[in-house]
């Protein structure tokens, strides 16, 4: 049963019926409905201000461990920078070394890289730091990665080539000295037989009979033969390959031709005494990347460690050159 509800009058001193109009109550309702919405949504405020929602949660776990995990990630890439640094080394200091081969400059490693248009980035990753951070890290060891395979490719091929290599080393003396009575000047500052002061005499002097066979210590290409107005007058030079390349100087007769490929231990020429030389003899070099090196280191292929103690001490004597 509706109620009804009544006011006390008191113009006519009596209760009279409560009559509210349809406006009032429109206005009532109205303002109940904004008042609940005004509410739900302050509600709704504080509580997500300080209550996380249920993905939220699941967002904020995630970014946790995504933290967690690039930390373990990026002490791995330190870890496997160390490596590739160690490789890059070795690369460099041991395994190219062995095979007399120069070691490859970081500017030219980096140049490469920059030349590298197939090393793709990693991409569809999105742009935040934490994944620019990894990303340029990953580019980095990719690249790096990439060029260290094509240098071991390389010292792969170089290997194979082993053989070829042994044989272009020079490590025979260019002519016959069994009793090593024949070296008469050894490498470095010696006194010049025609100007009587100090000069650089790079290379060693080994005095023999007029004649006597010059044998190519190396095999190789002949690179130059003939007559030298530069004062090794009839001389020879065979270029071996690997950086390496073997003077011959003051012959009586040159017997190789230039573009001759010559065997390790084949005659080349015989002792003399032309261009400026003061007694017969051969003047013998060994050039490694264009730089004169003392050649009594190679000799390894003819001479017991007794005999080559014995020929270094001989080499060394501060004595005058024959050229």
């Amino acid at each position: 049963m509706k109620k009804v509800k009544y006011y006390y009058n008191t113009h006519t001193l009596r209760y009279e019926k409560l009559d509210t109009p349809l406006r009032v109550r429109l206005l009532q309702v109205i303002g109940f409905i904004a008042a609940s919405i005004v509410t739900g949504l302050l509600i709704f405020v504080i509580a997500f201000q300080y209550i996380d929602s249920p993905k939220e949660k699941f967002l904020r776990q995630q970014n946790d461990d995504l933290k967690e995990n690039y930390s373990v990630f990026i002490e791995r890439i330190k870890q496997l920078e160390l490596q590739m640094d160690e490789i890059e080394n070795r690369d460099n200091n041991v395994y190219r070394s062995i095979f007399q081969s120069q070691p490859i400059p970081d500017s030219a490693r980096i140049k490469d890289i920059e030349e590298k248009k197939e090393v793709k980035l990693v991409q569809r990753m999105g742009e935040s730091e934490l994944v620019k951070s990894i990303q340029a890290q990953l580019n980095n060891l990719s690249m790096r990665e990439a060029y260290q395979v094509k240098s071991f490719d390389d010292i792969a091929n170089m290997v194979k080539n082993k053989e070829k290599l042994l044989a272009a080393i020079p490590s025979i003396q260019p002519i016959s000295n069994k009793n090593l009575t024949r070296v008469a000047s050894g490498f470095g500052y010696r006194i010049d037989p025609v100007y009587k002061d100090r000069r650089g005499h790079w290379g060693l002097d080994f005095t023999a009979p007029m004649g006597t066979p010059i044998y190519a210590t190396a095999d190789g290409r002949v690179k130059d033969a003939g007559f030298s107005t530069g004062g090794f007058g009839n001389h020879v030079v065979i270029n071996h390959g690997y950086g390496y390349e073997t003077l011959y100087g003051h012959m009586v007769r040159v017997k190789a031709r230039v573009g001759e490929m010559v065997k390790r231990g084949e005659v080349i020429g015989y002792v003399g005494n032309s261009g400026k030389s003061t007694g017969p003899h051969c003047h013998y070099e060994v050039h490694l990347n264009n730089i004169k090196v003392d050649p009594i280191y190679y000799f390894y292929n003819d001479l017991t460690p007794a005999q080559f103690d014995r020929i270094l001490k001989l080499a060394a004597a501060s004595n005058q050159s024959f050229d």
